[in-house]
């Protein structure tokens, strides 16, 4: 049966899964906090700062107030930026009922408590909203090539596989389909720490490498990847899925994104708040570094792509000492 369906956050993401959602006969209604946004869109029909050329359809209401998003919806889907997730929910703490479900599509780990989007909710959301209703809904899926209703294929997970199972129902279309997976742990990781891996692959295209440096980079990105989830908990297998190696390669490879994108300038030369101030959108990776870097140390997890870009990001290091530290390191055995 249709759902009502909130969707918070009217970037590129959110309005991808707007029209997605809509086309399946589902009422959405798409929050966005700039009144611009909205505006341009109602008038339009096209978000004038994301996906631009593509047509919103008119089952999907965009709205700008909290009471009007939340009225009577089965679920909500969280797709701000990471850092935001908390303020959001905070904000929408006052309107949750019992029964709803509540999906993050956010990729990162908060810094301060080094949380994973669905934890986040769960802290400030719960009860009446139970840790098993906040579903991660991650995997490799471009928001421009599913809003062109392009074949992709991503994971719904809970630790309550009726709630995966649900929401995996309701994102279902014949261009996107979802898998369940109940290791949320390991899914988030994945989805998150994946980001930094791309910021590395995209300093090596910077620098003039070729394909031989980025896929050592993304094989040796989904070592780091694994060591640090198995330590927080995850299975090891999730890492060679979806959320895992899926969204690794996609992300080191693609001209959409961000994280490579951000990466690739520096690889050219440019600092870091150069490059972010002249991107439209937000590249998760740069806040996820910090936050992995902080847990690899506290964990003692060895970590050295990580390491290496949380230096050149937050301490200067230049990109091309990256590789020959990377290069220079002890020999080791590849399973090690």
């Amino acid at each position: 049966m249709p759902s009502i369906i909130s969707v918070f956050g009217a970037g590129s993401w959110g309005t991808a899964l707007s029209v997605s959602l809509a086309s399946q006969g589902h009422t959405v209604r798409l929050w966005a906090r700039r009144h611009e946004i909205a505006q341009g869109i109602i008038k339009t029909r096209r978000n004038p700062e994301y996906l631009s050329d593509v047509d919103i359809p008119s089952t999907v209401s965009v709205v700008t107030d909290f009471a009007t998003a939340t009225d009577g919806a089965d679920c909500w889907v969280i797709a701000t930026p990471s850092h935001a997730v908390r303020s959001l929910a905070t904000e929408l703490a006052e309107y949750v009922h019992q029964g709803l479900t509540v999906i993050s599509v956010a990729k990162g780990i908060e810094s301060k408590t080094e949380m994973t989007m669905t934890s986040v909710l769960a802290d400030v959301l719960s009860p009446p909203v139970p840790v098993g209703h906040c579903v991660a809904l991650y995997g490799p899926s471009h928001a421009e090539e599913v809003a062109a209703h392009q074949p992709t294929t991503i994971v719904a997970s809970s630790t309550d596989k009726k709630q995966a199972q649900f929401v995996q129902k309701i994102f279902m279309t014949p261009h996107l389909r979802i898998y369940v997976n109940m290791d949320v742990r390991g899914v988030e990781i994945g989805g998150s720490v994946k980001n930094i891996m791309a910021i590395a692959s995209g300093i090596s295209d910077g620098l003039g490498f070729g394909d031989n440096a980025r896929a050592a980079v993304i094989t040796r990105g989904i070592a780091e990847i694994q060591r640090l989830g198995c330590a927080m908990g995850a299975e090891p297998q999730t890492f060679t899925g979806l959320t895992g190696l899926g969204d690794l390669v996609v992300t080191c490879t693609s001209k959409y994104s961000r994280n490579r994108h951000l990466g690739e300038a520096i690889g050219k030369g440019a600092s870091l708040d150069e490059v972010t101030n002249h991107m439209n959108m937000v590249a998760e990776g740069v806040n996820t570094t910090r936050a992995v870097y902080q847990l690899s140390q506290r964990l003692g997890i060895d970590m050295p792509i990580t390491d290496a870009i949380y230096r050149i990001l937050f301490e200067g290091l230049r990109p091309i000492e990256l590789v020959e530290n990377l290069m220079s390191r002890t020999p080791k055995d590849e399973k090690s």
